[in-house]
């Protein structure tokens, strides 16, 4: 199993997440990290600007020609060079690529989201290069489908599929809640696969949501790997996602435990 971390962020301003760098940059120092963004709400914005309006199916966005275009340039043009950027300002040896570089994120499209496509492997001799050579990859969740068109993909994916592919123990997807909760509205500190599948059912874990926890659970296929959803807005929200057990929760393959004890705070 490799101690790579990847972490995803989302694509809001640097401001927001200006804490989360600071800890990217502590944390590179000791182990290989991958950073993927997303860009949701600034593409959205910029949609908006522009009069194209946004449409969305069980949380991912469907995105024709326009959207596209305006995803492609947002988070690859803006949102990558920035992070690349403020990075660099840190010490960081920072490298900003998307899943279309090097091909390495193979991918297929999602039926009838429009270009939208869902990571289904890796070319990681191409990451592993950057990794082994000491820099931090920020990918854009951008890649070709199995017919050569440059789709969009959710960053969620993009991350669960790099930390599949390149077997990481740890996957850290950041976001805007403090975890998921059961029925009860507790917070779940751990959460197995059948208890994310049961809540999906039952309507507990919706919308956005439930992509990022389809994410999660392709990303721990394996004993030992761990997927943490964690609150970004944290001041060390990083370090605790990587060290604090009862931050966040934690998404594993277990399977049969039961759910009383998931919701321990």
């Amino acid at each position: 199993m490799s101690e790579v971390l990847v972490l995803k962020l989302g694509g809001t301003t640097l401001a927001d997440q200006a804490h989360i760098l600071d800890e990217v940059a502590t944390v590179a120092r000791g182990r290989p990290v991958v950073l993927v963004h997303g860009g949701g709400k600034r593409i959205t914005e910029w949609l908006e600007r522009l009069g194209v309006q946004s449409k969305f199916e069980g949380g991912l966005r469907v995105t024709d020609q326009a959207a596209l275009e305006v995803a492609a340039a947002v988070l690859r043009g803006v949102v990558n060079s920035e992070l690349v950027s403020d990075l660099r300002d840190r010490g960081v040896d920072a490298v900003g690529l998307s899943g279309v570089d090097g091909g390495f994120m193979i991918a297929e499209r999602v039926p009838g989201l429009g270009l939208v496509a869902h990571v289904v492997g890796l070319r990681r001799d191409f990451l592993d290069q950057l990794l082994v050579a000491g820099q931090v990859a920020v990918v854009a969740p951008l890649a070709r489908d199995e017919q050569g068109i440059v789709c969009n993909v959710n960053a969620d994916d993009a991350a669960a599929g790099i930390a599949a592919g390149l077997g990481a123990r740890q996957l850290v997807l950041m976001t805007d809640v403090d975890g998921v909760r059961n029925a009860a509205g507790q917070k779940l500190s751990t959460m197995t696969a059948d208890q994310a599948e049961q809540l999906i059912a039952e309507g507990i874990i919706r919308g956005g949501m439930v992509p990022k926890i389809r994410a999660a659970l392709g990303a721990v296929n394996w004993p030992g790997a761990e997927a943490v959803i964690a609150d970004s807005a944290d001041p060390h929200a990083l370090t605790r996602a990587l060290t604090d057990p009862t931050f966040g929760t934690r998404i594993t393959a277990a399977r049969g435990a039961n759910e009383a004890s998931a919701g321990t705070l």
